[in-house]
């Protein structure tokens, strides 16, 4: 688990469900509450970071859920979660969002590549959170065409995301992949 800057921590894990490169998890501490969004494997070190705080899990997708039952019941964290795939007959708890919310833990929801598969500002820290959206596999942050949905096109799914270019995003951190800056991003969507 590594500091990227004051408050902001990033960590991976293997994915216990596919073969490929490891995941990432990141947490970001606002002084009042600290954020763990997708946690997988999560370090003793954000038992630590918790200490003091209200632990709370954001998913960037309801099938990001990785271990954030466990840090319910071990943390008494509080979920935000996008809505469940239809036919998905175990969900996890906690409260349910949708793009152009904005959460009352200083994350506002942007569209990504799927209803349920979101962008997510955390303004404070000037950082955006890229589930399965925007992905680095290995060839740097992209939309990856084989990752849409059916139906989807991917001049569709860019302009969807370019409204995206209007927030003075400095860090993004995707969970399949790890941490790049704006020029990546800018890269991305281009």
């Amino acid at each position: 688990m590594r500091e990227l800057q004051t408050g902001v921590w990033h960590w991976q894990a293997p994915h216990p469900e596919w073969k490929g490169p490891e995941v990432s998890s990141y947490a970001i501490d606002d002084g009042e509450r600290l954020l763990l969004f997708d946690p997988i494997a999560t370090p003793t070190l954000v038992d630590e970071l918790a200490s003091g705080r209200v632990p709370v899990v954001v998913l960037t997708s309801p099938w990001h859920e990785r271990d954030a039952r466990e840090l319910v019941e071990r943390l008494g964290a509080h979920v935000y979660v996008p809505p469940p795939d239809e036919g998905n007959d175990d969900p996890i708890h906690g409260d349910v969002f949708s793009a152009g919310d904005r959460l009352p833990v200083g994350v506002e929801a942007f569209p990504g590549r799927e209803p349920n598969d979101l962008m997510l500002w955390v303004e404070g820290r000037r950082t955006l959170v890229a589930g399965d959206t925007l992905v680095d596999v290995g060839d740097g942050l992209e939309l990856r065409d084989s990752w849409l949905p059916e139906g989807a096109t991917r001049e569709q799914t860019l302009a969807a995301l370019r409204p995206l270019l209007d927030l003075p995003v400095e860090l993004v951190l995707a969970t399949h992949g790890g941490p790049c800056d704006r020029a990546a991003l800018e890269r991305a969507l281009s």
